[in-house]
């Protein structure tokens, strides 16, 4: 692999991470609801779902999910449908502690995980890239699996940085957000995941008609 060719998977990478995505929103809500240590396993899931999608994209099995449109639907959805869920209970959650003198009750390390994890594994974006341009910037010429390697971690570098970055901001200002403030703030969170799930259903629905 060149150094062109790894300068321009850079700026791809970072041009797909311009604005945030279903997983970046989740961060955000963890970290201010859990705290930023905490949401670090969300992170952590995030990171796994994608390690896993660029294996399989360098074994050819992505490529098969994604030329099923039925398949690709349902991820789609499925990814939708769970963001929604997430966000409605993060509503909730935040109303009964406003009304309730006893601490909300944390997500458990594995629960954080999980959620990071299926989230970015039903992220159609995330699953088209991997399946349809990842494997543009592997070269014949070049021992296949090093360059896999390469690709693989410059990705989980910059996207941990990405998350490392919101969840830290979002758990800076949650910190020195008390009382009234903090239950609009996990009211935010809420909606940033329901409005994320809308988004991503609405346009899967336009493309299936």
């Amino acid at each position: 692999m060149t150094l062109d060719t790894w300068v321009l998977y850079v700026a791809t990478i970072l041009a797909l991470m311009s604005t945030p995505g279903p997983s970046q929103l989740l961060m955000l809500s963890n970290s201010a609801i859990h705290g930023f240590p905490r949401s670090l396993f969300t992170a952590f899931g995030d990171l796994t779902a994608n390690s896993l999608q660029m294996l399989a994209a360098g074994l050819g099995l992505a490529t098969l999910i994604v030329s099923s449109q039925y398949a690709l639907t349902v991820i789609k959805l499925a990814g939708a449908l769970y963001l929604l869920w997430l966000g409605i209970r993060m509503i909730r959650k935040a109303n009964l502690s406003a009304t309730d003198a006893a601490p909300a009750k944390k997500a458990t390390h594995k629960a954080l995980w999980f959620q990071g994890f299926i989230t970015s594994a039903a992220n159609p974006k995330a699953v088209v890239f991997f399946a349809a341009l990842f494997p543009q910037f592997i070269g014949p010429d070049k021992p296949f699996w090093i360059q896999l390697f390469v690709l693989s971690a410059t990705y989980i570098a910059i996207d941990g940085l990405f998350l490392f970055t919101y969840g830290a901001t979002a758990g800076w200002i949650a910190s020195r957000l008390k009382g009234t403030a903090q239950v609009w703030l996990d009211r935010a969170g809420g909606g940033f995941l329901i409005v994320a799930a809308i988004l991503l259903g609405a346009k899967t629905l336009r493309q299936t008609v």
